[in-house]
């Protein structure tokens, strides 16, 4: 049997409909997309709680799916709402029904606080294009979440907010100097989730199409001179994504090979899949 999939979009419409035109998909078509380059059986549905009058699975609903994704957002949880609360209490949902769990980015945000813990902006400003030095903490060396990943590394990531106070059921499994919490694993009523901060399923086309539509507000906060400036990070990202192999753009971006290698770029999303999504699909006798 196939496995069967749930990709949860994180975005409501307005935002979603920005990245289509900037990228040409939206952020779950992409993440999608990328679960089946990895598990090329799998079958995903998209759904979009950020949406009013959204058709949402319940608890008993979940049950039927193999593993639950959830998406990056351009929302914040700390401004609240009901696209947000939304998230939320699905989030609470996949926990119950006990069904494989992972979050990129605002997926690991919302099943925090799905889980009681607490989202903050981060003082330290805004983390964008690449998450640099990432390090596995004592417990996330031993961690098959991360397991294949070096003693540091660089992500993909885009992000404002971060995991400020873990709830009681989370473990940290990795951090870097600009966030305590850039991996974990989350156990709350009697469901197991696996996140990240940063979002290896994006490529970099997707990286350069985030940068592109923001450099009005990154050239504000100072990531880039002008404008142009940003438009030609794009650019040049967009070029390696067209030739991994244009070596001289990765080194004048300074992006190593757990960057340019799109199998170790996608290191946490394969694990996920190969230890938790197909082992409990057997173990729940989903044949």
């Amino acid at each position: 049997m196939d496995l069967r999939l749930l990709v949860v979009e994180g975005n409501a419409s307005q935002a979603r409909e920005a990245q289509r035109a900037a990228f040409g998909k939206t952020p779950s078509q992409s993440y999608a997309d990328t679960l089946h380059e990895l598990a090329p059986d799998a079958i995903c549905d998209l759904c979009f709680p950020a949406d009013e009058g959204a058709i949402l699975p319940d608890s008993g609903g979940l049950e039927s799916y193999d593993g639950v994704f959830a998406t990056g957002s351009a929302l914040n949880l700390y401004d609240g709402g009901p696209a947000v609360s939304r998230q939320i209490e699905l989030a609470r949902a996949v926990f119950a029904a006990q069904v494989p769990f992972f979050g990129s980015c605002w997926g690991l945000q919302v099943a925090t606080a799905a889980s009681a813990g607490e989202v903050r902006r981060n003082p330290l400003g805004r983390e964008i294009g690449f998450a640099r030095n990432i390090a596995p903490t004592e417990a996330g060396r031993g961690h098959p979440l991360l397991a294949g990943r070096p003693a540091a590394f660089d992500a993909p990531c885009s992000h404002l907010d971060i995991v400020a106070l873990p709830s009681q059921g989370a473990v940290a499994l990795a951090a870097n100097a600009n966030s305590p919490v850039q991996a974990a694993e989350i156990r709350y009523d009697g469901g197991i989730f696996w996140g990240v901060q940063y979002h290896p399923e994006f490529s970099f086309g997707e990286i350069a199409a985030i940068i592109e539509g923001r450099r009005a507000r990154l050239t504000l906060e100072g990531l880039f001179a002008q404008e142009e400036d940003a438009l030609a990070y794009g650019a040049q990202l967009r070029a390696l994504e067209a030739d991994l192999d244009r070596r001289d753009i990765a080194w004048r971006l300074g992006l190593g090979a757990e960057l340019t290698d799109k199998a170790l770029r996608r290191t946490e999303l394969r694990n996920f899949i190969d230890l938790r999504v197909r082992p409990e699909k057997s173990r729940r006798g989903r044949h």
